[in-house]
Order: structure tokens, then sequence, then C-alpha cells
């Protein structure tokens, strides 16, 4: 929903115009007839929960791979 406003009344009830926005809404400010700015409701984020497998195929595990561990001999003792 938008709404329209002169900057005057803007002005007068911002407080309670920003703690009413709802998200979606937006309020066009006016002067002299000419819309000069835009009030508008920002929605709060939606953090959705990866889904699994979305990395499949990007990771190659090797088993018999015993190779690179020579290079850690003398730690592992």
């Amino acid at each position: 929903m938008s709404t329209t406003m002169t900057l005057q009344e803007a002005q007068a009830n911002l407080p309670d115009l920003i703690h009413h926005l709802t998200p979606g809404d937006s309020v066009v400010i006016t002067e002299n007839d000419q819309p000069v700015a835009k009030l508008m409701s920002q929605k709060p984020a939606v953090r959705q929960r990866p889904q699994p497998g979305l990395c499949k195929g990007m990771l190659t595990i090797v088993a018999e791979d015993d190779e690179h561990l020579k290079d850690f001999a003398e730690y592992m003792q």
C-alpha cells in the first residue's frame, strides 16, 4: 500500500509514521505537489537454512592416500 502526504505532514507525524509502517508499505512525501522522497518499510531478512547436498561433487576424498603422511612422520612419533 502506498500513501502520499506533504512534507509538513510527514515532519509532524514522522515517529508515528515510521512505527506504523508495515512490510511492503510506502509513503510518498511531496513538496509543492511534486514527489521528493519515498519512505519504505524494510522487510526483515529471512534467513533460510541451506539445503543438504549443495556441495555434492565439489570434494573428493581419497581413502587410500598415505603418501602425504610421509611429510608429517616426524610429528606423528
